[in-house]
């Protein structure tokens, strides 16, 4: 079993899409309720896992959250380096990008990084964006129900939303199972 989160081969795919500068902004619109979850649960560390550009880190100075150590991480990125654990892991319109059959090793590498909560969003219809092999920016499009059999393997789901920001999607906030 291997614990590879991205083939070498989608890296550079990701790398190309990172050049359109409309890519990567879901986070821009998630920044508020990560600002406020921020707020209330004296998060002092945030790991940006898929964090792009780091838009994230913009919204949240314009929601006013200043006082943060920030740790951003993307394979798209390497130097950014490998990714941190953090009080909040935020994980924004990143899992439905992720090659299926890594999926699993992607949850459980974010399972390893969350110490008190997590923020995912996932959109689960198609994208407006394609990959330069043809396929569709998301390569997982799967229904609400899909995605927690999974996530709930590794986490406590605190809360779940449905959003349109995206189109068709969820956001959750998590906690790390009990062990």
């Amino acid at each position: 079993m291997t614990n590879e989160t991205i083939s070498d081969e989608y890296r550079k795919m990701q790398q190309e899409l990172h050049q359109n500068p409309n890519y990567g902004v879901a986070s821009l619109s998630f920044a508020p309720i990560v600002a406020e979850l921020i707020k209330k649960a004296h998060v002092e560390s945030l790991s940006d896992y898929g964090a792009g550009k780091k838009n994230l880190l913009k919204g949240l100075q314009q929601a006013g959250v200043t006082s943060l150590t920030y740790k951003p991480y993307d394979p798209a990125f390497p130097e950014y380096g490998k990714a941190q654990s953090a009080d909040l892991v935020c994980c924004i319109d990143v899992l439905e990008h992720i090659e299926p059959e890594l999926l699993e090793n992607v949850l459980r590498e974010l399972s390893s990084l969350v110490t008190k909560f997590g923020f995912f969003s996932i959109h689960m219809g198609p994208a407006a964006k394609f990959l330069s092999d043809g396929r569709n920016a998301h390569l997982i499009q799967q229904p609400s129900s899909w995605w927690l059999t999974r996530i709930c393997k590794y986490f406590e789901v605190m809360q779940l939303q449905t959003h349109q920001m995206m189109g068709h999607g969820i956001w959750l906030i998590v906690q790390p199972l009990k062990t």
